[in-house]
């Protein structure tokens, strides 16, 4: 079963997650927050495997929330800022903090749905578009440093992001990666099996020290692994 939490002021927002979630034989609501100081401690208390934050909160708002959550050893969910405002400041904050994902409250049903089951197998929940301005973000702000490139001596943030080369393997995974494909679409792609998909996902991660796939194309982008 998937554990999640579901966070947001609004009581009846929460009652439909609940409904829809709750139709699934996988997934199970194991709690409600309204705050997020509330968030933070249901986090530590429940451990659920997925919690979906909302941004503007009393008392403490998401992203403090999530980047409490994250910093916290011991609490392994992922987060999906779920908000109805699809600014830049709100995406990028939240990718800084470290959410695991960014879906908007417009999303049907079953891109809940999805983006939950996503989270919980370590897959990235940004859809296409978003991840273009993520990477146009991080692109602008730090051209790509060309690892590969003996002459002069590579920079030190280019050696750190790796620790130890990529397989030709690991590089075409981390491409699809990067170009948002799911596990499933990378195993169709590269014709192996999505066990063997997962293996590769979690190597490419503890290479790049990333703490989730979005981290990773971020990461990728910004030292030119893609």
């Amino acid at each position: 079963m998937i554990r999640v939490l579901l966070v947001d002021d609004h009581a009846m927002l929460r009652a439909g997650f609940r409904t829809i979630l709750g139709t699934q034989p996988d997934i199970e609501v194991v709690g409600e927050a309204g705050t997020g100081a509330d968030a933070v401690a249901l986090a530590a208390q429940l451990m659920p495997d997925v919690i979906t934050m909302d941004v503007q909160m009393p008392d403490m708002d998401g992203i403090e929330a999530t980047r409490r959550i994250v910093a916290d050893p011991a609490i392994t969910a992922s987060v999906a800022i779920v908000t109805t405002f699809d600014r830049d400041e709100y995406l990028f904050q939240a990718l800084d903090a470290g959410a695991g994902g960014f879906l908007l409250k417009n999303a049907g049903p079953e891109e809940l749905i999805t983006a939950v089951r996503a989270l919980a197998a370590g897959d990235g929940i940004l859809a296409p578009e978003v991840t273009r301005r993520v990477l146009a973000r991080f692109a602008a702000a730090s051209p790509p440093v060309p690892v590969a490139q003996e002459t002069p001596p590579r920079t030190p943030s280019a050696v750190s992001v790796l620790a130890e080369p990529l397989t030709e393997r690991e590089s075409e995974v981390l491409a699809l990666m990067a170009d948002a494909r799911s596990n499933a679409e990378i195993a169709t792609a590269l014709f192996i099996g999505e066990a063997t998909v997962k293996t590769h996902v979690s190597r490419v991660l503890q290479k790049l020290g990333a703490r989730d796939r979005v981290q990773a194309i971020v990461l990728a982008h910004r030292h030119g692994l893609t």
